[in-house]
């Protein structure tokens, strides 16, 4: 009886939840781009695609010098729970550079299958980004709320070797397919969070401490929101590492 051949085809593009960006492209030979002047900027991809980008201003009595980089990703439907503000001050004020990316849908592909043009996406936008600025390859963040937040988890635990922080506000799951690195989780959420309850961003925190990460965890009273005092501390203490 003849078998049937293996199947042969390949995996659907970052179906392995790798991103492939590094600094490094910086030094690989790539032809540099130019960059955008300081400020913030809505970027348009030729796909259809859309992110935020902040440059910071650049002390020109100083020379250059590598700039962190934060990722930030939304909830469901878009929703920042405020956070996008106090990460843009934050990147005003320490010199970084901040990516808003969005998702192709309400929500980020995981949720909607597995990982593929969500992730894709970032990987590209992170690309286009060092390729034109010169990224301190020691102070790469990824953070989120809610659906962001879980994401930013999944990603950032997946991504160890490119993100050394990752900041979950309100997160509601981890789904990483492997683990790479041993990145700094900082999780927070409102005991008063009716969406995604406070059991779960409790219960991601305690499960990572005790799988060896270095985990900060924070309460606070209040609902499914981003608590400016503690994304605050949650930033202050991402400087710090630098």
């Amino acid at each position: 009886m003849a078998t049937a051949p293996p199947d042969a085809s390949p995996p659907p593009p970052y179906s392995d939840g790798r991103l492939h960006a590094r600094p490094a492209l910086l030094h690989a030979g790539l032809p540099a781009a130019p960059p955008l002047p300081a400020g913030t900027h809505k970027l348009a991809f030729p796909d259809g695609r859309h992110a935020r980008l902040h440059v910071p201003a650049q002390d020109p009595q100083q020379p250059p010098r590598p700039m962190p980089l934060l990722v930030l990703l939304h909830g469901a439907g878009g929703q920042h729970g405020g956070g996008d503000a106090i990460a843009l001050a934050h990147a005003a004020r320490q010199g970084s550079l901040l990516l808003i990316p969005d998702a192709l849908s309400t929500s980020w592909d995981v949720l909607r299958g597995g990982y593929g043009p969500d992730l894709a996406f970032v990987d590209r936008a992170l690309g286009w980004i060092m390729r034109r600025y010169e990224v301190d390859a020691s102070a790469v963040a990824i953070g989120g709320f809610s659906d962001g937040a879980s994401y930013a988890l999944s990603v950032g635990l997946m991504n160890g070797d490119l993100f050394g922080d990752i900041l979950a506000f309100s997160p509601g799951f981890m789904a990483p397919l492997r683990r790479t690195g041993q990145p700094r989780v900082f999780v927070a959420h409102g005991v008063a969070d009716k969406v995604l309850l406070v059991e779960r961003g409790k219960g991601i925190a305690l499960r990572l401490a005790g799988e060896g990460y270095e985990v900060r965890y924070a309460e606070f009273d209040g609902a499914h929101v981003v608590s400016p005092p503690v994304a605050r501390e949650a930033l202050r203490l991402l400087a710090q590492q630098r």
